[in-house]
């Protein structure tokens, strides 16, 4: 799959998530094989772009592959000129955020808030568009609410704009994450245009992946959810879906020692003070798929101190690992 001149690894994409997808977790997505990571979105709002907040969601390295930064906001000026810093500042590709269904987003009018506005939503992208010499795309849900799904018009639009891919959720804003995704919505979609068209929404096996690419008749699917706390979810997705090959997920010794990896990179992307915190949430993730442990949670939840962290886990994963040698 190519978006704009950019050919991708293959057609398994990381969601672009706020407080998730960072350069460390971008990193272990890219390293089990997702074929484009994008990064947090990014805000409109020019006093904050040299924050150390946003610094931090631009940094990028070579092994992450293609640059992909996520803009969100509602004025077609400031997203034209986000979209250009951005640029300036190493994105090879510029994604728009018409998707977000938070509340303190809507209530700016930005992420699918948008969706309400047709109109604005055709001058965001023209202006966007003609700001940069980069690829756009544009990630959005299925329409406002149940009664406004209007995925196939705002899809019109945006291939008539010079959008260069098109990622749907398949739920609308007002479902949030509840629900079943639709995918009769993302097949219609892609029925109507013909620039690339990126399903996303409850894909969380290969299998999974490989029945909607196939009903949709989608060019590329895009996993968020899924991947906390099971990154090797991409190696699974893509064997299966590229190579029609079943591989099975690292074994427990090789998934350990990631973690313990990736622990370590958020402590030094974030410094002291900040990446411990982090840290706490990937680990409550990791262990769900690992060994569900509430007493450990609570005390790992209680540790201020990075390597405090990092000895305490260990500790837990070598108990794990001796007990299932037995």
């Amino acid at each position: 799959m190519k978006i704009g001149s950019y050919q991708l690894k293959n057609r398994v994409l990381l969601a672009p998530m706020a407080g998730i997808t960072d350069k460390p977790f971008r990193r272990l997505c890219a390293h089990y094989g997702a074929g484009l990571t994008f990064s947090e979105m990014m805000s409109t709002n020019p006093q904050v772009w040299h924050t150390e907040k946003s610094q931090l969601r631009l940094a990028h390295s070579d092994d992450l592959g293609i640059n992909a930064v996520q803009i969100a906001g509602s004025d077609p000026l400031e997203m034209a000129k986000a979209a250009a810093i951005n640029v300036e500042y190493g994105a090879e590709i510029i994604d728009i955020n018409m998707g977000c269904p938070a509340k303190k987003v809507n209530r700016k009018l930005a992420g699918s808030a948008l969706l309400q506005f047709p109109d604005l939503v055709e001058n965001i992208l023209r202006e966007v568009i003609n700001a940069v010499n980069v690829p756009v795309t544009l990630k959005i849900r299925t329409g406002w609410d149940k009664s406004h799904q209007n995925c196939v018009q705002i899809g019109k639009i945006a291939e008539q704009s010079g959008i260069q891919a098109l990622t749907i959720h398949g739920r609308t804003r007002e479902c949030l994450f509840e629900g079943e995704a639709e995918y009769d919505n993302i097949r219609a979609v892609k029925q109507a245009i013909s620039i690339p068209v990126i399903a996303n929404g409850d894909i969380d096996s290969a299998q999974k992946a490989k029945s909607v690419l196939d009903y949709t008749g989608a060019d590329a699917i895009m996993i968020g959810r899924a991947a906390l706390g099971n990154p090797w979810l991409f190696q699974q997705v893509v064997g299966f879906i590229e190579h029609d090959s079943m591989i099975q997920p690292p074994g427990l010794s090789e998934k350990c020692g990631q973690i313990l990896h990736h622990i370590q990179e958020l402590h030094e992307f974030y410094g002291e003070q900040k990446g411990y915190r982090i840290a706490r949430k990937h680990v409550a993730w990791y262990l769900q798929g690992i060994q569900p442990d509430s007493v450990f949670r609570q005390t790992f939840n209680t540790i201020s101190h990075p390597k405090e962290q990092l000895v305490v886990l260990e500790e837990f994963f070598n108990s794990i690992l001796d007990r299932e040698k037995c």
